[in-house]
């Protein structure tokens, strides 16, 4: 428990001091009119309090990842929940915040044409592409994972309940962004910490403790699964996750103070990355090894062991919340994945969504490709979905990193977290299945080769800007 503490503390932490350093960094301007007020439409661009998108923006981003994802990498050991702080307080954070910020300077832009502001048209393009393919595959995933337990609940088929799912998703997509996500969504985002902190102090109480005895930092995977590069995509949420750069200009457009952003991007970050070790840690200390943790994930998935932890630890009102963390938090990632793919087709094609008729132009045969894919196997769009969001994440940091050299600012906060990332979904494409499968020594040689083919060319086309400290900006 003490363990769990100490990265929790070190997290918090990080929010009042490296969150500081990087929005003195990024030089927010109060002064200035935010889209919300410049270009306010009653449809996305709606003026909102920063508790109310505070909470939205956290259950935008959060949804499964901070409990899926950190159960599964709770199979490595206690080493899951250093990727889970580090990588929140120097990767994750620092990459929603940018994402979130120069959207905002960006008149609420999307985060292709974010991309393509720092890294030019031909980013900007495959962005587009790219960004769209990602929030369909994550729409699809969240309407699978809880359209199966629903079936498994009421013995009615999948097929029927993708499509109310779907149905919801249509409705959530074109109304208003006040009238159901501002509406319910916070009150949503409050019940997932209430489920975690529950879930928390009823830990507490248990006694139960690290089933090893001391911290164990190695490999202690029971299939002997790899650390590099699979703990950094199998923890994605909560640590670094490009899906969240797609979410961001949701609340971009919303946001009325640039002096807000520091709470409402990197602090979200700051609380996922906090219920992710709630539930890693959950992971760890609930079974008494990584076999018998390993045991659930195979009967049921991540979902079996939600459902075990929480009726075990919470009773009955542990079951309701369980189910309404696997069944209505993906639900509420989705419909957002849905709604930022109509903004960016939208922004591309430069077609208003001031009019229902022209949300309608999108999101139809939107709707249509993404009931198409899922038709196909769930295990193989999750992979795909798991190396496209850190891929995303990997662009979004180069282009923070290529506004930061721009301005003459300290740009390694975001070169290196960009490098790393890059040296990981590389490795990754090299060594899976889903990519070329090769030995994972030559992936990683593949991966780190790629990485510093794209620092040169980044130093290369940088290397005359000026850095200009935090310091020299505050005189």
């Amino acid at each position: 428990m003490l363990w769990f503490l100490l990265c929790a503390g070190l997290l918090v932490a990080g929010y009042f001091s490296y969150g500081k350093f990087i929005e003195r960094l990024f030089g927010p301007r109060p002064e200035l009119d935010t889209p919300a007020i410049t270009m306010a439409d009653g449809v996305d661009y709606v003026p909102m309090s920063d508790k109310k998108i505070y909470l939205v923006q956290l259950l935008n981003i959060a949804g499964l990842g901070p409990i899926f994802g950190p159960i599964l990498g709770a199979l490595y050991g206690p080493v899951a929940m250093l990727w889970i702080v580090f990588g929140c307080i120097f990767a994750g954070a620092v990459h929603d915040y940018f994402s979130g910020m120069l959207s905002v300077r960006a008149r609420g832009a999307s985060v292709p044409t974010v991309v393509g502001e720092q890294l030019g048209s031909v980013a900007k393009h495959f962005m587009n592409i790219f960004a769209v393919i990602l929030l369909l595959l994550v729409g699809v995933v969240f309407v699978l994972g809880p359209a199966k337990l629903l079936g498994n609940l009421s013995g009615i088929a999948v097929t029927a309940w993708v499509a109310v799912i779907f149905g919801y998703y249509i409705l959530a997509t074109l109304v208003p962004i006040d009238k159901i996500i501002g509406r319910f969504y916070p009150v949503f985002g409050a019940l997932l910490v209430f489920m975690s902190v529950g879930l928390l102090i009823g830990q507490v109480y248990s006694g139960k403790g690290f089933y090893q005895s001391g911290i164990d930092f190695s490999n202690l995977h029971p299939e002997g699964l790899p650390l590099w590069p699979l703990l950094f995509i199998t923890i994605a949420c909560g640590a670094l996750s490009g899906f969240h750069a797609t979410q961001s200009p949701l609340m971009a457009r919303c946001m009325q103070n640039e002096r807000s952003g520091r709470f409402i991007f990197y602090g979200a970050m700051i609380g996922e990355g906090v219920i992710a070790l709630i539930w890693c840690s959950l992971g760890l200390s609930f079974y008494e090894s990584p076999e018998a943790l390993n045991a659930t994930l195979a009967s049921g998935g991540p979902a079996a062991v939600v459902h075990e932890v929480s009726t075990s630890l919470l009773g009955t009102v542990g079951g309701i919340l369980a189910i309404l963390g696997v069944v209505i938090l993906p639900i509420t990632s989705g419909d957002t994945a849905f709604r930022s793919a109509r903004l960016i087709v939208a922004e591309f094609l430069k077609l208003g969504q001031q009019a229902l008729p022209k949300r309608l132009l999108i999101a139809v045969p939107m709707f249509m490709i993404g009931y198409l894919i899922t038709q196909a196997e769930f295990g193989v769009i999750w992979r795909y979905f798991g190396w496209a969001n850190q891929t995303t994440a990997m662009i979004m940091l180069w282009a923070a990193a290529a506004y930061l050299a721009k301005e003459g600012k300290l740009h390694w906060v975001c070169t290196l977290p960009a490098m790393f990332i890059t040296a990981v979904t590389f490795t990754y494409l090299a060594n899976a299945d889903i990519g070329f499968g090769l030995a994972l020594q030559p992936s990683t040689l593949i991966g780190l080769a790629v990485t510093l083919v794209f620092t040169v060319a980044f130093l290369l086309k940088f290397r005359s800007a000026k850095v200009v400290t935090v310091q020299e900006e505050s005189a």
